[in-house]
């Protein structure tokens, strides 16, 4: 047995390519894995998982083990994970001072519901609203990001006593019944009839948009304008905006704008500076909130603000956050204002398992550990690292046709050389698959699921940068054509 477990070690420590691509150093020595095989796995798939969770590779893996940008594999190999669990580890797999945070309120008390006082939910709340500007001070704490924006939606509708919502085209915020008419990814929207009362505006993209534009990234779309305030575009995209109200909505009935700072799951896509400050202020004047998904943008992500919308210059009326608020462990929240907040008491509210001794320990945490380690400054400066590396890849590989995204929220766009036509699935699939067997776990999305995304655990380097680049480029080289 001990023979078997060296070898083990060996396997992942030594691990070579066919390359001389080779990962960075890490002294972390995984567990021995001894749950079940591919082979099972892949029994128990077919039989209790439902058929809609699909493997993401050809060649499925089993993950058993992480430590903080490292994840391990059941035959040992080890990945530098660039996508965080979709974008919610934040400050890095098994943190120790959050596994830390987690063995200490374990032992001490699990569950009282928030219908009781305990500390820790107090101890954070108070620590997360200071990170907020203005009047944004109450926190409703709950369970994922989906339960977030449904409450966000009673809140305006509540608040505002209007029905109807505006989201962009291809942003995503959720797929439960309630919310399939707020998401406009179509790969997430079912078959049926949505709730009535939801309309999605034009999405202002600089890559792909009819007016182009220019975005708050150091990449810019070739040919983009270099407006040095507002972008120019973003008045256009507006009046689209102006031009829905108008005509598809009621008089008066607009309750929120619902937007994601820089949307995710479509790929890291920006919109002209300027766009979410002045579709605010239109939403306002048809009666209507502001609605920040901060999901994916929060906790410094974006590295020049805590916040995504701070980036905008806009304060909204309602934060949505999920994710990275735990590092993994389930907890999202609704921050908002006490006005706002106190039109929702017409009725009893209470949420189960929102903010229980856990999660509260576990976000607090999370918190302490963004504040000691300099995270957010960390994002800044590696985030442009990685996007000037990104950029020279792209003036060498036409097939990368757009490179965007700020910090460390990060995202490329494969498509056929000297075209926007996106790259066909079938080579996309390659490339994918082709990164994971040089050691990166990296997201994909976009409308036509063509799209690189990189949003990794907060705790990245330099070194694992280059690591990074090195692997993009052999499996774009090795799929160019």
């Amino acid at each position: 047995m001990a023979n078997r477990v060296t070898k083990y070690y060996i396997k992942q420590i030594t691990r070579r390519f066919a390359t001389s691509i080779q990962l960075p150093q890490s002294d972390f020595v995984p567990k021995f894995y001894s749950g079940p095989s591919i082979q099972k796995t892949d029994a128990i798939k077919s039989i209790n998982i439902p058929p809609a969770v699909y493997d993401l590779y050809k060649k499925p893996l089993i993950l058993h083990q992480g430590h903080m940008q490292w994840l391990f594999d059941h035959e040992g190999r080890r990945y530098l994970d660039l996508f965080g669990g979709i974008v919610t580890v934040s400050v890095g797999h098994c943190h120790p001072k959050v596994s830390s945070a987690l063995h200490e309120q374990i032992d001490t008390l699990w569950h009282v519901t928030n219908i009781y006082r305990h500390p820790k939910l107090y101890e954070y709340v108070e620590k997360l609203v200071s990170k907020f500007p203005g009047d944004l001070k109450v926190v409703y704490l709950v369970n994922s990001g989906t339960e977030a924006n449904d409450l966000a939606i009673i809140l305006a509708k509540a608040y505002t006593g209007n029905n109807d919502v505006i989201s962009l085209q291809s942003g995503y915020h959720g797929c439960s019944s309630g919310l399939m008419g707020l998401t406009s990814t179509q790969a997430f929207r079912q078959p049926m009839i949505t709730p009535a009362g939801f309309h999605n505006a034009l999405l202002p993209d600089p890559y792909r948009g009819i007016w182009g534009g220019c975005r708050d990234s150091l990449s810019q779309v070739p040919g983009a304008c270099s407006c040095p305030g507002d972008c120019e575009s973003s008045d256009k995209y507006v009046h689209q905006l102006s031009e829905l109200l108008g005509n598809s909505v009621p008089v008066d009935r607009v309750a929120a704008l619902f937007v994601e700072s820089i949307q995710g799951v479509n790929g890291a896509v920006q919109y002209p500076k300027g766009y979410l400050k002045k579709a605010s202020a239109l939403i306002k004047k048809y009666g209507g909130v502001l609605v920040a998904d901060e999901v994916q943008t929060g906790f410094g992500r974006t590295g020049d603000s805590f916040w995504g919308f701070q980036n905008q210059g806009i304060t909204p009326d309602i934060v949505t956050l999920a994710k990275g608020i735990g590092n993994g462990f389930p907890l999202a929240a609704v921050i908002t204002t006490k006005e706002i907040a106190n039109a929702h008491t017409r009725a009893s509210y209470f949420n189960t398992f929102g903010g229980n001794p856990l999660a509260a320990a576990a976000a607090k945490a999370v918190l302490e550990v963004i504040e000691e380690e300099n995270l957010q400054e960390n994002n800044k400066v590696i985030g442009k690292y990685f996007i000037e590396q990104l950029m020279q890849l792209q003036k060498v590989y036409p097939i990368i046709g757009d490179v965007r995204g700020k910090g460390l929220m990060l995202a490329i766009e494969l498509v056929v050389p000297g075209t926007k036509t996106p790259l066909c699935q079938e080579q996309f699939a390659n490339v994918f698959e082709t990164i994971k067997d040089l050691g990166i776990l990296i997201g994909r999305g976009g409308r036509w699921n063509n799209v690189l995304r990189i949003k990794p655990p907060m705790c990245i380097t330099r070194q694992d940068v280059d690591f990074s680049i090195s692997v993009l480029e052999e499996a774009l080289k090795r799929h160019k054509n």
